[in-house]
Parts: C-alpha cells; structure tokens; sequence
C-alpha cells in the first residue's frame, strides 16, 4: 500500500525595485519561503547568479535536504539497532556543472557525516547503517545524481 503525503509552502518574490524585470539587472533575486507555523526562509540566487549570498539558494536548499534526510533516516535505523548515537553533524557538499546557455545539473554531492556512538562495539554497524540510510531517504531516492557517504564514527570520550 503507498500513502502519499502532501507538503505545502508559499513563496513570494520580493526583488521588484519599482521596475520589475524590465532588464536583467533591473531586479534582486530575493524571495521569503513560507510555511504554516514556521521561520521564514530568506532567499535568493546563488552569489554567481547576481543573488545574495547572506541568503539561501536552492541549490544549498537541495543539499541540505539531503542531509537532513540522511540524518533523520540514520537517527531512526541507529535507535531500531540499540546503537546509541550521542552525537551527529555532517558538512555535506554539492556539485552543480553548469552548461553553455546557463542550463545546469547537480552533478553529485557528497554527504560527510560524523557520528559519535555510546560504546565502542556499537562502531562497525553504526559504520555500515549508512548503506542501509541510502535505500531509505526520500530525498536522495528522489534525485538523478549520486549521493556519495564518506562517514566517520568515533566513540564518545564523556565530554
């Protein structure tokens, strides 16, 4: 049985500096995402774009849904296993090759996870769950790109 879920947000283009787009450097490419009950998201085109790199742009967006995927999904499959995750970042990257004309791609992006464990028997299978995260996670069974690991796990010291 497949259960669909829906998810919902608005967005509004807030770059119009009284002309529109009457020429390409006639606008910003600042824009809110909004979402019920949440923060909004200030956003924009990437810096090479002409956006405003102190806001987010989609590509930073779609690697960061990556791996907040892939940590929401190894979270839930370490608490299935009995393995005690005390600590979890990553400093995920991606590539996007862009194409004569302007089109582009992602062309992979890689996924750095550093995962500290209660004990040290814990460290081979909280090693190997990455694998089992990546035939898990929406987001990356939902891109045309690899989505590489290259994880690390260490043993909480107690401090």
């Amino acid at each position: 049985m497949t259960t669909n879920h829906s998810y919902e947000l608005s967005l509004r283009w807030t770059g119009n500096h009284g002309q529109g787009t009457a020429g390409y450097l006639a606008y910003s490419r600042d824009h809110e995402v909004h979402g019920v009950d949440k923060p909004m998201i200030p956003g924009s085109s990437d810096a090479a774009f002409r956006g405003d790199r102190r806001r987010w742009n989609p590509e930073e967006l779609l690697v960061a849904s990556l791996s907040q995927c892939h940590l929401l999904w190894y979270l839930h499959l370490a608490a299935e296993a009995g393995i005690v995750v005390t600590s979890y970042s990553d400093t995920p990257t991606g590539l996007m090759a862009e194409e004569r004309g302007g089109a582009g791609r992602f062309t992979q992006v890689v996924l750095r996870p550093v995962v500290t464990v209660s004990q040290a028997h814990m460290c081979p299978r909280a090693q190997a769950l990455h694998h089992d995260v990546a035939a898990k996670c929406f987001i990356s069974r939902s891109v045309n790109f690899p989505v590489h690991h290259e994880p690390v796990t260490r043993v909480d010291d107690g401090s």
